[in-house]
Parts: C-alpha cells; structure tokens; sequence
C-alpha cells in the first residue's frame, strides 16, 4: 500500500450499524485516509494482511475469535500496527489481558466522537491512551508488580520508543517520574526535591511531553509498562 501521509483505520465491530457509526465518523475528517472493515477476529488478520492499516479499533466482544486474541495476533504480524480497543467491558482481567496482548488504547464504547478521533491520531504518534475507567486498575497492579512479570513482558521485548525516537528523560526528570508513579502531587513533589511548586510543575510538563501522555496517570502507566522506572 502507498502511504499518503494520512492514518488509514481498520474497524473490527462484530454490529453492522456500529461500523457504519465509525466510519461516518472518520471519513468526515481529512487526517484520516481509507477506513476498512472486519466483522470478527478471523476477517481482521486476514484484513490487516492484506491492507496493512496503520490504526486497528478493535472490539473485545466478537464472535468466534475474541478480540484479545485477534490482538494478539496482529500484533505478531506487525508490532507497528496501533491497536485502540472500543468496548464496554471494563473487567479487570480483560483489561490485563488486553495490555498484555499489546493494545495500544483502550477506550470505553461511550466516548465522545470528537474524543476518540483524537485518541486516535494521539495513537498513531505512538502514544497510549487509557479511558479514566480503566487507568486505575491497570495503574494500581503496574505498581504492584513493577517487574511486569504478570503481562509476561521480557526485557528484551521492553522497547522505549515512540514517533519522535528514543524516550530521554534527564536524572531529575527520572527522579520525578518516580514519585509521580508512587503518587505525589506537585506541591508534594516540590517538598520532596526541595524545589519550587513552579520548578516541580515544570518538570512534570517536560515529561509529560517526553512520554507523550495527556497526564499523570497515563506517564505513570507508560512509565512501569515500558520499565522506565
């Protein structure tokens, strides 16, 4: 396929009238460039070998295939291929699972339109993105596993990349990032490094940037799911 600088989506939605929703709803935005369609997890391997899409919306919920294990499988054809998950499941171990296959975002079936076209192109930048309702959940068994071991992630398979290169955080910034993953606010974080309120503030917004994340939860997400801390 010839890329033409625009992000081309693959919709996996077992609902007729669901799929036609999503597509209306891209192809009324320019960024976006061909929208396919697969109705279950066995259509869409065989739709991301043949189109090679950049974005896949996946659903969870599928027949035949369920779409963790259709993730799961796109992503060892391609680990570059962004997957967004788009459910109303929000079970814990779902979730897990889900981060475990490799999805990139998971976002809940009632998000704004206009919110999960820009999760959408927040994705495919590199980034990840998780729905309040779930960043919780994986946030607190990160933290208590900070090796990782439970989503079965090597060292070798950590990879501290996303569309601008490597991830390069200064030693303070580190230092920081540490205490936003075990939970201080800024005016905390001030207190503890011995620095001004704006000092600390400042230093979150570098690496807020540098990760590519909304906030502090989803920098704290990235954080232990990449290993960076």
């Amino acid at each position: 396929m010839i890329k033409t600088g625009k992000i081309n989506v693959l919709i996996v939605e077992d609902h007729a009238l669901t799929r036609f929703g999503l597509k209306t709803a891209l192809d009324a935005y320019a960024s976006f460039g061909e929208v396919y369609e697969a109705e279950n997890g066995e259509r869409s391997i065989e739709a991301v070998m043949e189109f090679k899409p950049d974005i896949v919306i996946m659903d969870l919920g599928l027949p035949g295939m369920n779409g963790i294990e259709a993730t799961r499988q796109i992503k060892s054809f391609d680990e570059n291929i962004k997957i967004i998950i788009l459910t109303s499941h929000k079970n814990e171990s779902e979730v897990l699972e889900v981060l475990s296959a490799g999805a990139n975002a998971y976002c809940m079936k009632d998000i704004e339109p206009e919110k999960l076209i820009h999760v959408i192109e927040f994705v495919s930048e590199g980034s990840i993105w998780f729905d309040s309702a779930v960043a919780d959940t994986i946030l607190s068994t990160l933290t208590a596993n900070k090796t990782i071991k439970s989503l079965e992630v090597s060292a070798e398979e950590i990879h501290l990349e996303h569309g601008r290169g490597k991830i390069q955080l200064t030693e303070r910034e580190l230092e920081v990032l540490k205490l936003i993953v075990d939970g201080y606010s800024n005016q905390e974080i001030s207190e503890k490094l011995i620095v001004s309120i704006h000092t600390a503030k400042a230093h979150v917004c570098n690496i807020l940037q540098k990760l590519s994340v909304e906030d502090r939860t989803q920098a704290a997400i990235k954080a232990l799911k990449d290993g960076i801390v």
